[in-house]
């Protein structure tokens, strides 16, 4: 059986610290909490990066930075700072998306994802622009690959 390869942007692991009053945010993170119980279960495999290390302990919410830390000892794959993963990313940030944004994309790239989970707006609407991968809102991934999978 071939597990897929997963990368979770900052965004996707800071949803269920988001106000919740919202609907479209209680089920996106309900949704990714449904991905990373996969994660725990050994049916998808978690990708961590660099990038995702930057950004995560330079959030000064400690309630939002320590829980989110420990994902990283879950993580199968680890993506370090390469100077192949500056090149896509400078190739992404030339199609317009964000630098930030360029670095988690190159780093998923990099580690062969199938998925690449994030909330970002701005992503999501320049999903096309990155065949590689399966760009997609976490809600997406269990409303089309899951139920395909039924």
């Amino acid at each position: 059986m071939n597990i897929p390869i997963v990368y979770l942007d900052n965004c996707c692991f800071n949803r269920p610290f988001d106000d919740q009053d919202q609907l479209k945010v209680r089920l996106e993170s309900e949704a990714k909490l449904h991905i990373q119980a996969k994660v725990k279960n050994g049916l998808l495999l978690l990708v961590w990066s660099f990038v995702l290390d930057y950004e995560i302990k330079n959030n000064p919410a400690i309630d939002r930075r320590e829980p989110i830390e420990k994902w990283e000892t879950l993580a199968t794959h680890a993506v370090p700072p390469l100077p192949e993963i500056e090149i896509a990313a400078l190739r992404f940030q030339s199609m317009g998306i964000k630098p930030m944004d360029a670095l988690h994309l190159a780093c998923a790239v990099h580690a062969q994802c199938v998925y690449f989970f994030t909330t970002d707006k701005g992503i999501l609407k320049k999903r096309d622009l990155v065949p590689e991968l399966s760009i997609l809102n976490p809600v997406e991934y269990v409303e089309s690959v899951e139920e395909s999978d039924d």
